[in-house]
């Protein structure tokens, strides 16, 4: 099963979702309860200032329920080719 989680409203989710043709569900993190509960809550930089934002992370989950992987730090178009990696 894959889930995607942001801090997007569920209408903008929805548009994502639609312009990508995403085959998975999105769920919305408003107040970033989940992120704050998987440390995905950090500090960035862009252009000088400073900000707290998400942290683009994957967590493989076992079946089980445990988190058998974690992907981080990894740009956005080598992501799916590290979390299939991740997968085997």
């Amino acid at each position: 099963m894959v889930l995607g989680i942001s801090p997007d409203k569920p209408s903008a989710q929805k548009k994502f979702k639609d312009k990508y043709d995403l085959p998975y569900s999105l769920l919305a993190d408003t107040e970033k309860e989940v992120a704050k509960k998987f440390d995905v809550l950090k500090e960035k930089s862009m252009y000088g200032r400073k900000y707290m934002g998400i942290e683009r992370t994957t967590f493989v989950i076992s079946p089980e329920g445990k988190i058998s992987g974690i992907i981080t730090g990894i740009k956005p178009d080598e992501h799916a080719a590290a979390v299939l990696a991740a997968l085997k």
